[in-house]
């Protein structure tokens, strides 16, 4: 699927249509964003099955305001539609490929039977 930006225009159809989505939540004038892209870009061609979307924070402030970034860069991976991890900082190659590692072998079932019991709890 390759690397694409993500806006407004295209995020929902994006992460809806795609089981396994890595985005990097960045900015121009960040330095360690700067330095975490080619990282970001290198495990992206490695990994042709998965979307590896960059949102730019300064152009789309709605997105990073409705994910509640903070502070950049934000990694985060949404898995059939549910965040299943959300890391602001920087990531080295090594945890980033042992994150994505984890993140396919997650038993999905498992975690919507989880959040289905806390929402039973908070209700």
């Amino acid at each position: 699927m390759a690397l694409e930006n993500l806006t407004a225009e295209n995020f929902n159809d994006k992460i809806s249509s795609t089981p396994l989505t890595v985005i990097d939540f960045w900015a121009p004038w960040c330095g360690p964003c700067k330095s975490f892209a080619p990282i970001f870009e290198k495990i992206a061609g490695e990994n042709p099955d998965i979307l590896f979307g960059k949102v730019n924070t300064e152009e789309e402030q709605a997105i990073a305001s409705e994910f509640q970034i903070r502070s950049i860069p934000t990694i985060m991976i949404i898995r059939e539609g549910i965040i299943i991890f959300n890391q602001a900082g920087m990531l080295p190659e090594d945890a980033l490929v042992d994150v994505l590692k984890q993140a396919k072998e997650l038993d999905m079932d498992m975690v919507r039977a989880e959040i289905a019991k806390q929402q039973e709890g908070n209700a």
